[in-house]
């Protein structure tokens, strides 16, 4: 695949999916699916996806039976992103038999093991978690690659918040600071643009506010601990794309490509690099995809676990 003229989103998202299939920690989501209560159709189970996107976590957390019944809010700021994510969960539903109905902004997906019900809500999920009427309402809430898009050393008391008694949380794929290319074009020039491009996430800001983290995945476990949160399961969910046959499998290559032009429009202009150099290093990483050549990792942690019944041994920020 040669490198794209212009770039989606949306694409983005989807071209993601079968890579965070891969990636994604079986044992702690095994350890979540073990924990949850078992819904029903008189009882199904209430759930909050943070940052939904285009609805590949629902997809998911149908096809490996996390869900059977249940009423699904799915909240996310992009707009288009929740529209393709009505449209994509309605071809999903079709290709797999199942009943659908739309009615009243909700899409229900059933057939005979399962009923879900699903909300979109396109809103600043940190503002909408922080409403009286939203507190303390659903049994599960998840983030799925959104924690480090935000500050989370600030935000996360408030997401627990939305949490009923005995909820649960999944926070999967966290990033936590490696990022690798292989082949190296140059070694130190590789590790000045990670180094720096890390940096950006440290120092990113939305609306004036701190909004990342580099090192997310290994800071949520004394963030969680200081809000009060048990982690019950946590394991690596390693994002791994490299080429078969001289190839990239799925849409992954566009994946690869999108990953190399987020990191050059990051980059751009940064006063500390050659910006000739940069354009050089970012013109051969996609070369190298375009000959299924480029190998990319990057480590990230997934994080399962549900409100503490006991006060926190920590105070402090």
């Amino acid at each position: 695949m040669t490198e794209p003229a212009n770039y989606s989103f949306t694409r983005y998202l989807s071209a993601k999916k079968s890579v965070d299939d891969r990636a994604l920690n079986r044992y702690v989501w095994e350890q979540l699916a073990n924990a949850l209560p078992p819904p029903n159709h008189d009882k199904p189970l209430r759930v909050l996806e943070a940052g939904a996107g285009i609805g590949t976590m629902v997809e998911r957390a149908l096809d490996w039976d996390l869900l059977s019944f249940a009423r699904y809010t799915a909240i996310d700021n992009q707009e288009d992103n929740l529209q393709m994510a009505h449209q994509r969960l309605t071809r999903w539903a079709h290709s797999r038999d199942m009943r659908l109905d739309s009615a009243a902004d909700v899409l229900t997906l059933a057939d005979n093991q399962h009923q879900v019900d699903i909300s979109f809500v396109t809103a600043d999920v940190l503002e909408y978690t922080t409403r009286s009427n939203v507190l303390n309402r659903w049994d599960l809430l998840l983030a799925h690659a959104f924690l480090d898009l935000i500050d989370v050393a600030s935000a996360l008391t408030g997401l627990l918040a939305v949490l009923a008694p005995g909820g649960a949380f999944y926070f999967s794929l966290n990033f936590d600071g490696l990022t690798l290319f292989e082949p190296a074009i140059d070694p130190q020039w590789d590790e000045t643009i990670q180094h720096l491009y890390h940096r950006t996430m440290d120092e990113r800001q939305t609306a004036g506010k701190p909004s990342g983290d580099s090192r997310t995945g290994r800071h949520l476990f004394s963030h969680l601990e200081r809000a009060g949160a048990m982690v019950l399961a946590a394991g690596a969910s390693d994002w791994v794309v490299h080429p078969h046959g001289g190839g990239y499998p799925a849409d992954e290559a566009y994946f690869l490509h999108f990953i190399i032009h987020t990191i050059y429009l990051a980059l751009a202009g940064h006063p500390e690099l050659d910006q000739e150099r940069l354009v050089s290093w970012t013109a051969q990483r996609h070369a190298q995809i375009e000959r299924g050549e480029l190998v990319y990792i990057a480590h990230q942690l997934d994080i399962f676990g549900k409100q503490s019944t006991e006060p926190s041994r920590r105070t402090g920020g």
